[in-house]
């Protein structure tokens, strides 16, 4: 009954304060069953083994944590993170653009659509039509761990055009 409670309670809170859906974790006795948005708390569905992969499909491994470079194949930063819909389908990438060795680098965020693949020395190269300069003038966020989300770092320029692509706003 108190994690009931506690839901509801939180529910109610974030809801009369105009803030997102709070995310709810159930507890199942061994592990910790976590549901953000507008998940019901019933039981779920039992999981349905893949026989076969979609088609057209890319690993996230091609992504995570590799650089980015402009279409005259000048780096200009690195994916740090892929940002995700409800229905998992992909709609941001965080470039870390500027600094050394992650010191002093900043996070923009870009359309996930704006990054496409390119075929180099026989190796996929992420590549987007933006410059190293407009992306370290873009808005930068940061990770949130207490919020599990990214934030933005400050209030001005959100939507700022980076290269002809439209940066994502905040909702």
């Amino acid at each position: 009954m108190k994690p009931i409670f506690v839901a509801l309670t939180l529910a109610a809170a974030t809801t009369a304060a105009g803030a997102q859906t709070p995310i709810l974790q159930a507890d199942t006795g061994s592990a910790r069953i976590v549901r953000v948005h507008h998940e019901e708390s019933g039981a779920m569905a039992p999981v349905q083994v893949l026989t076969t992969l979609p088609g057209e499909t890319w690993a996230v491994s091609l992504w995570q944590q590799q650089n980015i470079y402009d279409t005259s194949d000048n780096k200009i930063g690195q994916v740090n993170d892929i940002l995700m819909d409800h229905d998992g389908k992909p709609v941001a990438i965080m470039v870390g653009v500027g600094g050394f060795l992650g010191i002093g680098e900043k996070n923009v965020a870009v359309p996930f659509n704006a990054v496409h693949f390119k075929m180099k020395d026989q190796k996929w190269q992420l590549v987007m039509n933006a410059n190293k300069d407009g992306l370290k003038s873009a808005p930068g966020y940061k990770y949130d761990q207490t919020a599990m989300k990214w934030m933005p770092q400050s209030d001005g320029g959100a939507g700022a055009t980076v290269g002809g692509n439209p940066a994502p706003r905040e909702r």
